[in-house]
């Protein structure tokens, strides 16, 4: 039987069962009116879909706790029928699709560890760390007397992502990009 929580357990970061669905608490806030019974007003992000949906509960309400685990795993690679990793202590293996990897596709190295998300056993989502390095394979040259200061321009990665990055950088240079964002973050010197 899976566990239940009430509302007044509420946090952030707690993951509930919500028709079939798991869900994530984004924002709560309880709320006690003059009249009437207390209410929780919860903001829920579906861990699924990523959409954010805001639900309203008595206050006292129990709601199912969802079973959902993250575990390390290394990315194999990729084939036809999706994303291939290895949980890193049970050696299971994992085929993640396309749409469950979302922006993780763009920065994602062979034989790197992420965080997958599993509910009920299945992969839902894969997250990086926040940063990693990755090579410049493609970009145009740079000119005497380009600067930072001076703007950016496209540059292609080892893992196919395309990024902007100062004028100054060159095909081979290792830089730093932030997962979350898709930015570019330093130059990595080796």
């Amino acid at each position: 039987m899976a566990e239940m929580i009430a509302t007044n357990e509420f946090k952030r970061g707690v993951k509930l069962e919500i028709e079939g669905d798991p869900y994530e608490i984004v924002d709560y806030e309880h709320v006690k009116p003059g009249k009437g019974q207390a209410f929780v007003r919860v903001k829920l992000k579906n861990l699924k879909t990523e959409n954010v949906v805001e639900k309203t509960y008595k206050s006292g309400t129990k709601l199912q706790k969802a079973e959902v685990e993250e575990r390390m795993m290394q990315y194999l690679y990729k084939d036809n029928d999706g994303y291939q990793f290895m949980d890193l202590n049970t050696y299971d293996q994992y085929s993640i699709s396309e749409d469950v990897m979302g922006d993780a596709a763009k920065f994602i190295q062979e034989n790197k560890e992420a965080t997958v998300m599993l509910y009920n056993g299945l992969p839902i989502g894969v997250s990086l760390p926040n940063f990693v390095e990755l090579k410049i394979v493609e970009t145009e040259p740079g000119f005497k007397g380009d600067t930072a200061a001076t703007g950016t321009k496209p540059a292609t990665l080892e893992t196919g992502a395309v990024v902007q990055v100062p004028f100054f950088l060159k095909e081979g240079d290792i830089i730093k990009i932030d997962t979350r964002t898709g930015e570019y973050v330093e130059r990595v010197n080796k």
